[in-house]
């Protein structure tokens, strides 16, 4: 019997990853690109609906305003992706609306001079010009900490050991966003579960004129025959006798989105009125801030990876964290009610797909934009129940951790030194947050409960992250346990290459600006 080779037993360490389609610089043609790009816009219009839904009735807002602030939100996401995928990281993400704001933005929501207006309209705007303040202030943490080259400094502290528990609690860290919501209406989510599952992956090899079409619309074919089945259920009456959590949840008539919305309504900034700041708010919302820098940090890097480019240099990662910065700007100029990351589910879709085209988002942007215009046609594709979004949620949440999962190829994991720090981040990234998610939701406030309603927002807010905690922890280990004998472990010398723009040629190739603009930003 012939000797077994090593490289038969294992597989090399690749820089990008193998079988996409197409890559960051390459796009289907324009009739595909148009049809992929509408899909990544359906997929984003989860989170777009969903925040407003849980915050502007708490404000005193009516289905009007809910309906305003989704449009104001889509908006300003469009226009946050043109500008990250043009001029920031220029990687093919989605900048959307982000959870790691809702705390402090319940914390203003419950402040008693705000609480106690008694008109519901006075208060709902009182609110809004309250949370806008905060974004507009706290906005400046992340422009800073960008175009200053502050967070490229930070990131030469991080290895790809350091970033295995941030990028895969970036997608295991919303398990509270997948089954959990699911359960929530089992007759539609459960079957679009399975659906999307078979088209995706089951029946990806099925190619209609040499084109794998189920692959790479199974997110559009699944939401319409899930959607048109929830329908009929809601028309025959299926929920009448069930209570409301399940009828506001299964229902295809409950969101009063289309009713409410106008036909045509474009978005402008202070239509609200103007911001008002508040020193406790505006520290509350840098918590929130910071929360997105690292959260989207973890998305960009595995967005990079699905998109078959190498990772992001230091350079380009602060640049796109400065835009970032300029996106919350936005969201607190307009009104969105949550600043601004990276949409974890839509850099999900580009492992599902397999086409990480720069193109296709940028075609979403456009979507977004459009029909948040057009009032009655976005709210139409905004009703969708969310058990279905929550459905795919699974399955792209789960993608985008493993893809954190996969950078442990270039680590060595026979080291107990490496197994102790990947276990420990991983496992307090996700204790910890549940810890303080369980305090909450028993005493009615978080675990940091002082007289300094301020500081219990900002610790309260950093502790509620997964991939927070996980950074903390993993960066802190990585880079004081016998650090100085274990470059080779931790990955450093792959890594190395990476870190300056200049060190690989195919950084030019993926990262530089549009219109010969490095010219005038020569990157470092």
């Amino acid at each position: 019997m012939a000797a077994i080779k090593v490289e038969d037993l294992s597989h090399p360490p690749m820089d990008q990853l193998q079988g996409l389609e197409y890559c960051i610089h390459s796009s289907p043609s324009w009739m595909e690109t148009i049809a992929l790009g509408f899909q990544h816009y359906i997929l984003a219009l989860g989170t777009a609906v969903m925040i407003p839904s849980m915050l502007v009735p708490l404000m005193g807002g009516s289905d009007g305003d809910k309906v305003r602030v989704v449009q104001t939100l889509l908006f300003v996401e469009g226009i946050n992706t043109l500008v990250q995928t043009l001029f920031g990281t220029r990687l093919p993400t989605v900048i959307g609306g982000s959870y790691a704001f809702m705390v402090p933005i319940m914390s203003i929501i419950h402040d008693p001079n705000l609480a106690m207006i008694e008109d519901p309209q006075l208060r709902f705007l009182s609110t809004m010009k309250a949370v806008q303040g905060a974004l507009i202030v706290a906005s400046s943490i992340q422009i800073i900490l960008g175009f200053s080259q502050i967070w490229a400094i930070c990131s030469r502290f991080f290895s790809p050991l350091g970033m295995v528990p941030v990028i895969a609690l970036v997608g295991f860290g919303l398990f509270d966003r997948g089954f959990v919501l699911v359960g929530d209406c089992v007759e539609i989510g459960i079957p679009m579960l399975i659906l999307f599952t078979v088209i995706s992956q089951y029946l990806k090899n099925f190619h209609i004129r040499q084109q794998p079409i189920l692959e790479r619309f199974a997110l559009l074919i699944s939401t319409i025959v899930i959607w048109v089945y929830a329908d009929l259920l809601t028309a025959v009456g299926a929920y009448k006798h069930r209570n409301q959590v399940t009828q506001h949840s299964c229902r295809t008539d409950r969101a009063n989105l289309i009713s409410s919305a106008p036909w045509i309504k474009i978005p402008y900034p202070l239509e609200w009125g103007a911001p008002t700041f508040n020193a406790s708010h505006c520290f509350g919302m840098v918590a929130a801030v910071l929360v997105s820098l690292v959260e989207s940090t973890g998305a960009y890097k595995a967005a990079s990876r699905l998109a078959s480019a190498t990772p992001p240099p230091a350079h380009v990662l602060s640049r796109g964290i400065g835009w970032q910065g300029i996106g919350i700007l936005l969201n607190g100029m307009f009104g969105t009610l949550t600043g601004s990351t990276v949409s974890v589910e839509n850099v999900g879709l580009l492992g599902s797909t397999r086409i990480g085209s720069r193109r296709v988002i940028q075609v979403s942007a456009g979507f977004m934009i459009f029909f948040s215009m057009l009032g009655k046609f976005g709210a139409l594709f905004a009703s969708i129940p969310f058990p279905i979004f929550a459905a795919v949620y699974c399955v792209l949440f789960g993608l985008v951790a493993s893809v954190g999962l996969s950078f442990l190829q270039f680590t060595n994991m026979n080291s107990m030194r490496n197994l102790f720090i990947t276990g420990v981040a991983l496992f307090l990234g996700l204790s910890v947050p549940e810890y303080f998610r369980e305090y909450t939701s028993k005493a009615g406030h978080g675990p940091a409960h002082t007289r300094a309603g301020w500081f219990n927002d900002f610790l309260n807010t950093i502790f509620f992250s997964s991939p927070t905690v996980a950074l903390i922890i993993a960066v802190f280990l990585d880079n004081t346990l016998e650090y100085k004998h274990s470059a080779r472990d931790r990955g450093m010398p792959w890594w190395a290459r990476f870190r300056a723009f200049k060190e690989d040629g195919r950084n030019s190739e993926f990262y530089s600006l549009p219109f010969n603009l490095d010219r005038f930003f020569p990157p470092s």
